[in-house]
């Protein structure tokens, strides 16, 4: 397996602690991973062009071999992935939104497209039972529609702090996992 390299994007607002993806970053720094999580630009009433742009910059720039985005970030995935050069190792899509949002300050980044090519050998996408952005159905349809594995949460909200994620070790165990069958064998 190629060194582990994990880019961490956040959605609207950022993933500060005691959100998930800060507990998982300082864990993947911890365990000597390479890590990049940046803030993406106005966060609180971003630009799609610009978080595409951003983006895309530092992929080029880091070239991660690992993607875990969250919320508004799996979005802006779909909107880039097609559109740029690479290869994942794996790809984690946690707490994606539907389709056709009516949040005023993100309203530019929908309707999303589905896209065809996640550009990931391994992809899971991460969804709960009472997500106030994306109902079990919905998350079923997309998850169908990119025809990739799901991990259903109960009652887990929009898997945020909000709802009580300040760690989200499942995620962690899902980027470790074939490095520790590796090791086993």
């Amino acid at each position: 397996m190629r060194e582990k390299r994990v880019l961490i994007l956040h959605g609207l607002g950022g993933s500060d602690f005691p959100h998930w993806q800060a507990h998982l970053a300082r864990d993947l720094i911890e365990q000597n991973s390479i890590v990049s999580f940046p803030s993406l630009p106005n966060r609180e009433t971003p630009s799609l062009e610009e978080w595409k742009e951003f983006v895309k910059n530092e992929i080029e720039h880091f070239k991660p071999t690992i993607v875990v985005c969250h919320s508004l970030a799996n979005i802006l995935w779909f909107h880039i992935c097609e559109e740029i050069d690479i290869q994942l190792d794996k790809l984690m899509l946690v707490a994606p939104v539907r389709i056709n949002c009516e949040i005023e300050e993100i309203k530019e980044f929908f309707p999303y497209p589905i896209p065809k090519d996640l550009k990931s050998n391994e992809i899971i996408m991460a969804a709960s039972t009472n997500d106030p952005y994306m109902n079990v159905e919905e998350a079923i349809r997309l998850q169908s529609k990119l025809n990739i594995g799901m991990k259903l949460l109960e009652e887990a909200g929009h898997i945020n702090a909000a709802s009580g994620y300040g760690k989200l070790d499942c995620a962690l165990d899902w980027i470790n996992r074939e490095e520790e069958c590796e090791e086993n064998q």
